[in-house]
């Protein structure tokens, strides 16, 4: 499940993902966010937060995720993700080159720093 963050600027989407996230989350919650940001900014900032019981992302989940990330290429400002998983997170750091934005993980222990950091 995929709920929206709502207590930060219009230029920043922020999420939290808990159980198994698939593509009905990225469809309904995730992309419709990410497109209401960029029809007001030309670029923008996401705070991914992956909550301690984040059981993982379906086939179809990962698929919309790097679409998105595809689509909107340069639209990237900052990224935050907010996780405990340690493969997200090695795998965040290890393509975070790839993005033209700034990436930064964080822990759930963090989450505040997260919030300061991804509004900076």
């Amino acid at each position: 499940m995929m709920r929206l963050l709502t207590n930060l600027p219009d230029h920043i989407v922020g999420v939290s993902a808990s159980g198994q996230i698939d593509a009905k989350d990225y469809e309904t919650v995730l992309i419709p966010a990410i497109d209401a940001a960029l029809r007001k900014h030309k670029r923008i900032r996401v705070l991914y937060q992956l909550t301690t019981d984040f059981e993982g992302f379906t086939t179809g989940a990962m698929w919309d995720d790097a679409k998105l990330g595809l689509a909107h290429l340069l639209a990237w400002e900052r990224i935050a993700v907010v996780t405990d998983v340690h493969w997200v997170a090695n795998a965040t750091r290890m393509f975070a080159f790839l993005l033209p934005g700034l990436v930064k993980v964080f822990s759930n222990e963090e989450q505040s720093d997260a919030e300061k950091w991804i509004a900076a």
